[in-house]
């Protein structure tokens, strides 16, 4: 697969001055989270994922402990996911993920962003199919063997393995991240991962360059300005 999954992902860390945008965004969706599955880590497990991501991009544990006696205390906003996607600038495939307590005026809010840099917002599916929704673990190590052999003991389906530079890179679809997680846990013991995400990687890329590179920049700033958007995965090449 490449270490595409490097540049896919729009990082609010890269493109917002603010680390507030960053903790903010975060906050919500542990909020969410908490909210929906529980608030005990232990047994709530994209809890502890999404808590373990927080602390790897640096949000600070009263922002996460804030946001978790939120959801316990009841009340409070209702998000739900909404998901939009369709086409950017030079005609790449975007998706774009939102919490959002009223769709309505994030759709939008969305679709401004699409209309005023002369993209397409599409339907459901329309660009979804093209990309594979990934789990991506990487860790410090160069036994790609040993690895591969404690995923499928413990039955994980592994789309691909990577052995790069000393780190070890493993690709699973969405469903299996948990079973993988643990399976290299089990196998190594507790792990410090480099890498540990969810996300949306493209089948194919689109080359964009250019006045739509500079319209594609304008693009994403536009769409992570936005409260409820939390995360944007494109397939542009650059």
């Amino acid at each position: 697969m490449g270490r595409a999954y490097q540049n896919r992902k729009e990082s609010m860390a890269k493109t917002a001055d603010a680390k507030t945008k960053v903790y903010s965004k975060y906050a919500r969706e542990i909020y969410v989270t908490a909210k929906s599955g529980g608030f005990d880590p232990d047994g709530n497990l994209a809890l502890r994922g999404l808590i373990d991501r927080a602390k790897k991009d640096q949000v600070p544990s009263h922002v996460i402990d804030k946001a978790i006696d939120k959801a316990k205390g009841g009340g409070g906003e209702d998000f739900s996911k909404a998901r939009y996607e369709g086409f950017g600038p030079g005609n790449c495939m975007v998706i774009v993920d939102c919490l959002t307590d009223n769709p309505n005026r994030t759709f939008a809010d969305v679709r401004n962003c699409f209309t005023k840099t002369k993209s397409k917002i599409g339907t459901e599916g329309s660009v979804s199919h093209m990309f594979d929704h990934c789990a991506i673990l990487a860790f410090k190590g160069d036994d790609e063997e040993a690895t591969l052999e404690a995923l499928m003991m413990a039955d994980v389906d592994v789309t691909d393995i990577e052995n790069e530079d000393g780190l070890i890179t493993v690709f699973t679809p969405s469903t299996e991240y948990f079973k993988a997680k643990q399976a290299l846990t089990d196998a190594f013991g507790e792990m410090d991962f480099e890498v540990d995400l969810i996300q949306f990687l493209p089948q194919t890329t689109t080359e964009i360059s250019g006045d739509d590179v500079a319209m594609f920049e304008k693009f994403t700033d536009m769409l992570n300005e936005l409260d409820d958007v939390q995360n944007i995965y494109h397939n542009a090449e650059f």
